[in-house]
C-alpha cells in the first residue's frame, strides 16, 4: 500500500509540473503576441490602428489645414495620357454644386467639359488657365466645404512628386539660332570606311590609321555585303582579328559620318522665314496611333470602280420626297455609302473585327467610323448600328456628329469603338486613295471622287454614253482578313451601290 501511494502522488506531482510549464508557456506566447501585434492592422478593411497608452503622446499633426478634397486631372479618353486646361469657368471662392461645369480640358480626341464632382467652394486653383502637358492624375484644385476655410488654402502648395506642368506660349517660338560653319580643317586619315562625300558637305572620317595603297583589306564576309550594299570602300584597320574589319565597324563609321550632314540638313536656311505650330493633343495622339498602324499593321489595298446611277437617282427620289414634306434633311451619297458599307459587312461578316493580338474579336452589329476633319485634326465618330438604320437616319446621325465634331464637343462614347471606318475626300476632286488603317479595326474604306467615264451603251445610237463612276479603295489587315475575304467584301460593296435594293435585301 505504502508503495502505491508514492506512485501515485509521483504521478499527481509530474501531472502538476506539467500543467505549469504550460501555463507558463502560454502566457508567455501571449503576452509577446500582444506586443508584436499593437501597432498592426485589425483586417484588411479596416484601417484603424491598436495602440497602447504608452504610444498616444506620439503621434503629430504635419498640417493645419482644414478638411478639404482634392481633385486631381482624371483620364477622359482611354488613350488620353495629358490634357490642357483651356478655361476655368469657376473662381476661388465660388460656390460648387455637384453637376457644375468647373472648367474645359483638351483631350486628346476634343476639348470636354469636367464637372464638379463634389459640392462646396473652390479653395485653391493649382493649374492655371492656358496649361498644357498637363498629366494624368495632375493635382487639379482643391474644394472646401465651408466658405471660410478658403481663406487657409491662399498659400496652398501642390507637394506631390513631379513637376507641374509650365503654361506654353501660343505664339511660336523664336527659331534657334543657325550655327556658324566650322573652319575648314585638314583631311583626316581614311578610316575603315570611305562613305561618299556630297557636294554640299563632306562627313569627316573615323581617325584610323589607313592601310598603305594597295594593301589587302581583311574584312568579314557581312561587312563586305553591307559595304557592296552601302555602295562605301572599305579600307584601313578594324576591331576583328588581326585588324580585319567587322560589321560592327562598318555601321559605326557610317553613323559618324553621317551624323554631321543630318545636323546640317536639320538647321534652318540663313534668312529664312518659318513658323513653329506647337502640337496639340489630337495631333500627338493622331501621330502616335498612325505612326504605329502603318509600322505594326500588314496593309493591302483592293481598289473597284463603281458605277452609281442608280444609287444617285434613288438619292434623288428621297431628297426631292423629303422637300415635298417640307422637311431640312438631305441625304448625301455618303449616307449611302455608308449604309452599303455596313450591308456589306453583314454578309461577310468576318472583315468587322478587331485584332486583339491573342485573339480575333467579331461583331455582330457594325458601327461605322466616319472621319471627319476638324481644325485640330482628324477625329472618328461612330454611326451605331448602321447595319440595321435606314438612309434617312444615317444622314441625320451623320451630320449632328460632324457638327459636334468641328465644335469639339463630342463625348467618349461618341467617337470611341467602332467596328468599321469610312473616309470620303470626294468632295475634295481626289480620285481615288489609300487610308490607314484605325487600329484595332480590320478594315478603312477610303472614297475618291465623283468621275464621268465613257461605256459601251448598244441601246445608245453612237453605240457609247458617259456615266458616272466612283473608286473605292479598302485598306486591309491582312492578320484577319484574308485577300480573297476581302475582294468577297468589296464585291458585296459594289453589288450594294449599283442595284441600292440589295442593302434592303
Amino acid at each position: 500500500m505504502l508503495r502505491t501511494i508514492i506512485i501515485r502522488n509521483q504521478a499527481l506531482n509530474s501531472s502538476l509540473k506539467k500543467a505549469v510549464r504550460s501555463n507558463l508557456t502560454r502566457c508567455l506566447s501571449t503576452g509577446v503576441t500582444r506586443r508584436k501585434s499593437s501597432n498592426k492592422i485589425l483586417s484588411p478593411c479596416e484601417t484603424r490602428l491598436v495602440l497602447t497608452p504608452q504610444w498616444t503622446g506620439q503621434f503629430r499633426h504635419y498640417s493645419s489645414l482644414p478638411t478639404h478634397i482634392k481633385v486631381n486631372l482624371p483620364a477622359l479618353s482611354p488613350t488620353m495620357e495629358s490634357g490642357s486646361i483651356v478655361s476655368w469657368e469657376k473662381k476661388e471662392g465660388d460656390k460648387l454644386n455637384e453637376g457644375d461645369l468647373l472648367c474645359e480640358i483638351e483631350t486628346d480626341k476634343a476639348t470636354m467639359g469636367f464637372e464638379t464632382p463634389e459640392e462646396g467652394f473652390l479653395a485653391k486653383i493649382l493649374i492655371p488657365t492656358g496649361t498644357k502637358g498637363v498629366p494624368v492624375g495632375k493635382l487639379l484644385c482643391i474644394i472646401v466645404n465651408n466658405k471660410d476655410d478658403v481663406a487657409s488654402f491662399k498659400d496652398f502648395k501642390d507637394d506631390s512628386t513631379g513637376a507641374p506642368a509650365k503654361p506654353q506660349p501660343i505664339a511660336a517660338a523664336a527659331p534657334p539660332p543657325v550655327a556658324a560653319p566650322a573652319p575648314a580643317a585638314p583631311t583626316p586619315a581614311l578610316g575603315p570606311v570611305s562613305a561618299p562625300v556630297s557636294a554640299a558637305a563632306a562627313a569627316p572620317a573615323v581617325a584610323i590609321p589607313a592601310a598603305a595603297l594597295g594593301d589587302r583589306v581583311y574584312a568579314s564576309p557581312l561587312a563586305r555585303r553591307l559595304a557592296e550594299l552601302r555602295n562605301v570602300r572599305l579600307g584601313g584597320q578594324g576591331s576583328g582579328l588581326y585588324g580585319s574589319i567587322k560589321s560592327g565597324d562598318l555601321s559605326s563609321a557610317v553613323a559618324v559620318a553621317a551624323a554631321p550632314s543630318v545636323a546640317v540638313a536639320s538647321a534652318p536656311a540663313p534668312g529664312a522665314t518659318f513658323v513653329d505650330i506647337p502640337l496639340s493633343g489630337m495631333r500627338e495622339t493622331i501621330a502616335k496611333r498612325l505612326s504605329a498602324a502603318k509600322q505594326t499593321i500588314p496593309h493591302y489595298q483592293l481598289s473597284v470602280t463603281v458605277n452609281v446611277e442608280k444609287t444617285l437617282a434613288m438619292r434623288k427620289a428621297v431628297n426631292e420626297r423629303l422637300a415635298a414634306e417640307k422637311s431640312d434633311v438631305k441625304v448625301s451619297v455618303n449616307d449611302f455609302i455608308v449604309k452599303a458599307m455596313a450591308s456589306a459587312a453583314k454578309r461577310v461578316p468576318t472583315v468587322n473585327a478587331h485584332w486583339m493580338e491573342s485573339f480575333i474579336r467579331q461583331f455582330s452589329n457594325v458601327d461605322v467610323s466616319v472621319a471627319v476633319a476638324t481644325p485640330n485634326g482628324l477625329i472618328t465618330p461612330i454611326v451605331f448600328n448602321a447595319d440595321s438604320r435606314g438612309v434617312i437616319d444615317i444622314s441625320k446621325e451623320v451630320k449632328v456628329l460632324a457638327a459636334k465634331a468641328k465644335e469639339g464637343r463630342l463625348q467618349p462614347q461618341e467617337y470611341q469603338g467602332g467596328t468599321v471606318t469610312v473616309s470620303n475626300l470626294g468632295m475634295f476632286g481626289i480620285t481615288e486613295f489609300n487610308a490607314i488603317i484605325n487600329p484595332p479595326q480590320s478594315l478603312i474604306l477610303a472614297c475618291g471622287g465623283l468621275q464621268e467615264l465613257v461605256i459601251a451603251d448598244k441601246n445608245e445610237p453612237q453605240g457609247f454614253r458617259v456615266a458616272k463612276f466612283i473608286t473605292f479603295t479598302a485598306s486591309a489587315d491582312h492578320r484577319v482578313i484574308d485577300g480573297a475575304v476581302g475582294a468577297q467584301w468589296m464585291k458585296a460593296f459594289k453589288d450594294n451601290l449599283e442595284d441600292p435594293a440589295n442593302i434592303i435585301l
